[in-house]
């Protein structure tokens, strides 16, 4: 009994590295090289999804320590946000982030028009590129 015992508590620990992130790396790179965008949306809710609960984590980890079922229920909800039988990620973000957006924000549904931007011009965008993509000792005026 004892080996199994520690058989399953390895594959318990294990488990979560693969389910929270390398079953979502591999299935993030696929979808961004398939020509459908609704896997797109699905992994890119997953990922701020994710990084809120690993913030959330993080903040509460002195009071989640002394929950002992908290790594199995993370496991669990992970599980839901990730597998496509589910769509759970999509679900989260369709349901309260998005609202939450849109409410603090002021910003309108922009769901399905990509290639718009809030005030038609890009120049926002724009700028953020160039800043980004600017090398150091570089410098672009900003127009």
């Amino acid at each position: 009994m004892g080996r199994l015992w520690t058989l399953l508590t390895h594959v318990h620990a294990l488990s979560g590295p693969v389910l929270m992130l390398l079953y979502p790396l591999y299935a993030s790179v696929m979808a961004i090289e398939s020509p459908s965008k609704l896997d797109d949306e699905q992994w890119l809710a997953y990922w701020i999804i994710y990084s809120f609960l690993t913030l959330t984590e993080m903040i509460l980890q002195s009071i989640l320590e002394w929950i002992p079922i908290w790594y199995t229920v993370k496991l669990v909800l992970v599980a839901w946000l990730v597998l496509p039988q589910f769509r759970g990620a999509a679900f989260i973000y369709d349901k309260f982030v998005r609202e939450n957006v849109k409410r603090y924000t002021g910003a309108r549904d922009q769901h399905h028009s990509h290639h718009s931007f809030p005030n038609g011009s890009g120049k926002g965008k724009k700028k953020f590129v160039r800043f980004i993509t600017t090398k150091k000792g570089e410098h672009e005026p900003y127009r």
